[in-house]
């Protein structure tokens, strides 16, 4: 009797177990992220304060390409594509596209110490609550939106980028105006 009462015990803690991991697995897929952000969508409007203080929304680039990069200090191919993307800024930031690099959920003065460190000059959103990376469905970093000048996304990349992958990727949302 002590055995077949144990074994209800035991089986009876191992659903409800089965029940609570259920649950939270479920939770974490409806944590208030909306649906992946790719290809032919319209890029969520959001405004963030950079590190320097200013507020950056992203309709305000209407009109501009727009590469918009979630990436973090802690990460390797971040940190490797990070000057390239601030050469190919310089290149065509008077051409139509706008760098914008949201740093995810870091605090200031370790992304400042990295700024500085690398000699980045394009504007650097701080999306410390995750609220933006959460709007575009942003798993692992980093993650790069190509955004055209009507603010469509024209694709989603989610791997470290050469210069000459992001030279390309500018060229492609460059406003037609600009084009040579």
């Amino acid at each position: 009797m002590k055995k077949r009462k144990r074994l209800v015990f035991r089986t009876t803690l191992l659903l409800l177990f089965a029940a609570a991991i259920s649950y939270a697995v479920v939770q974490s897929f409806s944590d208030g992220r909306s649906k992946l952000i790719t290809e032919g969508d319209q890029a969520p409007d959001f405004t963030l304060e950079t590190l320097d203080g200013e507020t950056v929304q992203l309709s305000d680039y209407r009109g501009q390409g727009v590469f918009l990069n979630f990436w973090a200090t802690y990460c390797p191919p971040c940190k490797e594509e990070m000057p390239y993307m601030e050469s190919q800024y310089q290149s065509f930031k008077d051409e139509g596209v706008q760098v914008i690099a949201v740093d995810v959920a870091e605090p200031r003065v370790t992304v400042n110490r990295f700024v500085t460190k690398y000699n980045l000059s394009f504007p650097i959103p701080m999306d410390s609550n995750e609220e933006v990376m959460n709007a575009y469905g942003v798993g692992p970093i980093p993650v790069t939106f190509l955004i055209n000048e009507d603010g469509v996304v024209v694709d989603r990349i989610t791997a470290g980028l050469t210069e000459e992958d992001i030279r390309g990727y500018m060229k492609q949302i460059q406003p037609e105006s600009y084009r040579e």
